[in-house]
């Protein structure tokens, strides 16, 4: 009795095969981003202007082509920039044009200059939002707009967010932050006696979208185990809640870029200890 074998792919065809799916998957969160974009800037109008979110986005791609030549020497694809670019020119307000184009600049530095055994240590926007706000609080605002009572596109943008995190093992990141933003939220309430409401709020509108699905689950930027992932996620909410309670505008900026750094520094660092022990000489 014959028995059909399965074909068999010449590995010159798998390795193309894996390569046109890799190149496909990279477009998913741009095109998700995108989205958030354009569905708040047409229902709210989210963006300063257009003319600063296509200065934000240029500088970040045109900065890492650049840098990615020098460093690497290869040309970087260019979803990772579009991503930060994009960021920068939703979150950030300011009425001058050069803050898009720097905090861009800086976003994307930090990738080849803040390194750490061959990995940056701050997700890009996360550090040159988090630059900003602090050293030109003058010149430069946050996005603070909500949803507000507008609940579809809210839904619509967490459902498609929700699914993408799913599809890259990133939801139990975004699933533990969010859980426990809500509980903080509601002891924040208790102890400021602020209606719960206004302390559930912010969650609502886009700058939150791009903080739990883009900025807390950069795989660039968080630690390798998921109960690691899971712990540090959590304890930014912490951070956040003691930054909220002592009145901080962008506590949610500024956690990440104190516990992610941290955390991500610490394990490499146990990571690394064994080997040094390993490598003393015996006695």
């Amino acid at each position: 009795m014959s028995h059909a074998t399965a074909p068999v792919i010449p590995p010159t065809q798998q390795s193309a095969a894996q390569k046109r799916a890799l190149i496909d998957s990279r477009y998913v969160a741009p095109i998700f981003i995108t989205c958030i974009l354009l569905v708040g800037h047409l229902t709210f109008g989210i963006l300063e202007s257009y003319p600063r979110t296509l200065l934000a986005i240029g500088t970040s791609v045109a900065t890492e082509l650049i840098l990615g030549r020098i460093f690497l020497g290869k040309w970087p694809h260019p979803a990772s920039s579009y991503i930060t670019g994009i960021s920068v020119g939703i979150l950030l307000r300011s009425p001058a044009f050069w803050p898009y184009a720097l905090c861009s600049a800086i976003s994307i530095a930090t990738k080849y200059v803040l390194r750490w055994k061959d990995r940056h240590i701050w997700n890009p926007s996360n550090f040159g939002v988090s630059a900003m706000l602090f050293l030109a609080p003058e010149t430069v605002a946050s996005l603070s707009i909500q949803w507000g009572n507008y609940l579809l596109p809210m839904v619509v943008i967490w459902v498609l967010g929700f699914v993408i995190v799913w599809r890259v093992r990133r939801l139990h990141i975004t699933a533990t932050y969010v859980i426990s933003f809500f509980a903080f939220a509601f002891l924040r309430s208790w102890i400021m006696h602020d209606p719960w409401q206004s302390e559930i709020a912010p969650i609502t509108g886009p700058m939150y979208q791009l903080f739990i699905f883009f900025m807390i689950t950069d795989p660039k930027t968080t630690v390798r185990s998921k109960r690691g992932q899971i712990v540090v996620a959590f304890f930014i909410a912490v951070v956040e809640t003691i930054l909220r309670l002592k009145q901080v505008v962008y506590a949610p900026f500024y956690a990440l870029f104190m516990v992610g750094p941290a955390a991500l520094l610490l394990e490499m660092w146990l990571a690394s200890r064994p080997k040094a022990a390993g490598a003393l000489p015996t006695p």
